[in-house]
């Protein structure tokens, strides 16, 4: 299991020209199941995602497709860690 914390390197008003495309983007992660839950921090200064993948390296491969990598408005940081308990209200 992944957390990837977004941090935007770029003013807010660049980010939010590419957020449509931003959440096309994660739409088809979550379709495919790799995306978990996802949301904006607060204040606004980046993202957090939390995803289901079997190595860093497609972690890595996935975020390269995020616009926001793309044209270089965000950094991120991957945080592998192992899921030793969880609420059964997740998601609800």
């Amino acid at each position: 299991m992944f957390l990837i914390m977004l941090q935007y390197i770029r003013p807010v008003a660049a980010i939010e020209h590419y957020m449509e495309a931003h959440t096309a983007f994660l739409q088809k992660h979550y379709d495919s199941g790799r995306f978990i839950l996802s949301g904006r921090r607060k204040p606004k200064s980046g993202a957090v995602i939390l995803c289901n993948a079997s190595s860093r390296k497609e972690v890595e491969e996935i975020m390269s497709e995020d616009p926001l990598e793309k044209y270089q408005l965000a950094l991120y940081e991957i945080i592998e860690f192992e899921p030793t308990k969880y609420a059964n209200t997740l998601g609800k």
